[in-house]
């Protein structure tokens, strides 16, 4: 696989390449180091943001799950069925590419349960199913790891758990500075009581992490199993750092957490934000911003869902973080897809975010514009 190249441009962007100066086109100098490949995304007709990721030192699958459109998206229910196989066979075709599979968190666009062929000889780098999840998705992870146990060894998960350990976990808005500080207006009060709402239900998941059994990290025959919550792996001169597990979306959002992966080789950095829906708090931003990666994968707000799980205001945020990092980072390619291309109107709800990178001449494409297509939503 070679070095990413961009394919092309959305037709803001070719209307105005004519007028940009060479020195642009200079900028935009692919990684040497590093290559990158979306394997499946929103825009392609299936619900994914897999991705292939190749160094000199090792190969790395970013989340290698698709689920199916929901009901609202603009297709019939076959071709909607014919992406999802599609996703999966491209899912499948990549995995034998790769020595490394990375479950940011364990929703079903993310993880694969379960088909052994994807996790065979694989060090399996995953979401820390014990702590900071809902109940849900610790749920998906025990039957995965049942299965994985099954599958290479032939036991039960049982047989590998650990006894509950007590631990003490912090507010996580004391990790959020700025977004806690935040002014919101007349909707602070409300803010205020959602933020404590939050807490309670934060506080109830915490009483079940330290009194649930424990799934220990695995050594299996023909797979292992690390957690990666706050952690780094060293691969030769690549670095893969994951982040602390961050809310999937809103302060106390229901549906978990997830940890965002940063990839380095030499002087080059990659980023997948996983599903930080925008990102939502202004903290993650300012956390990409610093980061300033080559490429970026960024994952958008759910705009197909405003009025719904998604209000006004957090839709506003989301505009300004995305609007912020575009214009911040010196990134030669920002894929701007997961979440977004559900929805028909897309662009015109996060429109700031395209017209600051059509401004300041930044190379925000769908993945697939990326590969020479149109986001199938925009062709139903």
């Amino acid at each position: 696989m070679k070095a990413h190249k961009c394919k092309v441009m959305p037709s803001h962007f070719l209307l105005q390449m004519a007028y940009w100066p060479m020195s642009f086109f200079t900028r935009m100098k692919t990684m040497n180091k590093i290559s990158f490949k979306p394997v499946w995304f929103d825009s392609m007709g299936a619900k994914s943001s897999a991705t292939l990721i190749k160094t000199p030192d090792v190969s790395v699958l970013i989340d290698p799950g698709a689920a199916g459109m929901q009901p609202s998206f603009p297709a019939s229910d076959e071709q909607k069925q014919r992406w999802y196989g599609e996703a999966y066979r491209a899912i499948r075709k990549a995995s034998k590419e790769a020595q490394v599979v990375v479950i940011s968190h364990y929703h079903y666009d993310h993880f694969t349960d379960f088909e052994k062929p994807l996790y065979e000889g694989k060090l399996v780098l995953a979401k820390n199913p014990n702590q900071w999840i809902n109940d849900s998705q610790m749920g998906r992870s025990e039957k995965f790891y049942g299965n994985l146990c099954r599958a290479f060894e032939g036991r039960s998960l049982d047989e590998f758990m650990r006894d509950p350990e007590q631990k003490s976990y912090p507010d996580p808005m004391d990790e959020l500075p700025v977004a806690r500080e935040k002014d919101f207006g007349d909707y602070n009060s409300r803010r205020q009581e959602l933020l404590q709402k939050g807490r309670k239900w934060f506080e109830g998941r915490a009483k079940k992490w330290n009194t649930k059994k424990i799934i220990p990290e695995l050594d299996l025959k023909g797979v292992r199993v690390r957690w990666i919550d706050g952690k780094a792996f060293q691969f030769g001169k690549t670095k893969l750092r994951f982040t602390n597990p961050l809310f999937h979306g809103i302060e106390f959002s229901r549906v978990g957490w997830v940890c965002p992966i940063v990839i380095e080789c030499e002087k080059e950095k990659f980023i997948h934000s996983s599903d930080l829906n925008g990102p939502i708090i202004e903290d993650y931003a300012e956390w990409i911003i610093r980061e300033d990666p080559n490429v970026l994968v960024l994952d958008g707000p759910m705009t197909y869902l405003l009025g719904f799980t998604l209000n006004l205001i957090n839709l506003k945020r989301t505009i300004e973080n995305a609007s912020r990092i575009v214009s911040s980072v010196n990134s030669e390619l920002i894929i701007y897809d997961h979440h977004l291309p559900r929805d028909r109107w897309f662009r015109e709800r996060t429109k700031p975010v395209w017209s600051i990178a059509e401004r300041e001449r930044k190379n925000l494409l769908t993945a697939a514009e990326y590969l020479g297509k149109e986001p199938v939503i925009l062709t139903l």
